[in-house]
């Protein structure tokens, strides 16, 4: 059998993190589990245990799920950090190496599925990774397509950020914030779509556009 080999290269230096111990097969099937944030570090606040009343339920931490691809990885773990530091949100960080290849797994579960209607169902390595319905925020490089390549096989909210628009020049960091990809715009995905789910009041994603700085006026960057 024919196969081919890719390698792609950045033009960006930074050091990549650690490998977790028995992620190897994960890795190669595009998806791997880099960390998990805690909420609330430094303000005494902390996740309150599958026992405990509703009442303290009720206050505990909100979750979401960041997906990080290449060098925007770096950009989902800062954004992890600042949800945790800042706004009281736990996260899981999970490491993407290849959207296209959950998508194909994904769509061959799907097909499986389909065509053996009684036998046991197959679930996913994406739906695996993903599941229950804690909102999933992508951040890519690519256009924003790619990371929808998974939407539709997972249950959650789903938000994919990409650089969608005309290329330009200008230092990364003012290009990530241009095409809303950067560790601030992740933030701002993650605290709405907690909103969305009821989870936290939408003044608290107004605090994070004023603290951000962020210009809400300002054109897409795929219109401009």
């Amino acid at each position: 059998v024919d196969e081919f080999y890719y390698i792609t290269v950045m033009n960006e230096n930074y050091a990549q993190p650690s490998l977790p111990a028995g992620v190897e097969e994960a890795v190669i099937k595009g998806m791997y589990r880099l960390s998990h944030s805690d909420a609330g570090r430094g303000t005494g606040a902390s996740i309150a245990p599958a026992s405990a009343s509703a009442s303290a339920q009720a206050s505990a931490p909100a979750a979401v799920r960041l997906l990080g691809s290449g060098t925007i990885l770096r950009e989902a773990i800062a954004a992890a950090e600042l949800l945790a530091e800042e706004w009281n949100v736990e996260s899981d960080v999970f490491s993407v190496t290849s959207f296209s290849e959950l998508a194909k797994d994904a769509r061959e579960v799907e097909r499986w599925n389909r065509l053996h209607p009684e036998a046991s169902p197959r679930t996913s390595h994406v739906a695996s990774l993903l599941s229950g319905t804690a909102p999933i925020v992508a951040a890519t490089d690519y256009v924003r397509a790619y990371p929808q390549l998974i939407a539709a096989y997972v249950d959650a909210k789903f938000t994919a950020l990409g650089t969608d628009g005309f290329g330009r020049s200008d230092t990364r960091t003012a290009l990530r914030r241009f095409f809303e990809v950067d560790r601030h715009h992740i933030v701002i995905a993650a605290l709405a779509a907690l909103v969305q789910d009821g989870a936290l009041p939408a003044e608290k994603v107004t605090e994070a556009i004023a603290r951000y700085s962020l210009n809400t006026e300002c054109a897409s960057p795929w219109s401009v």
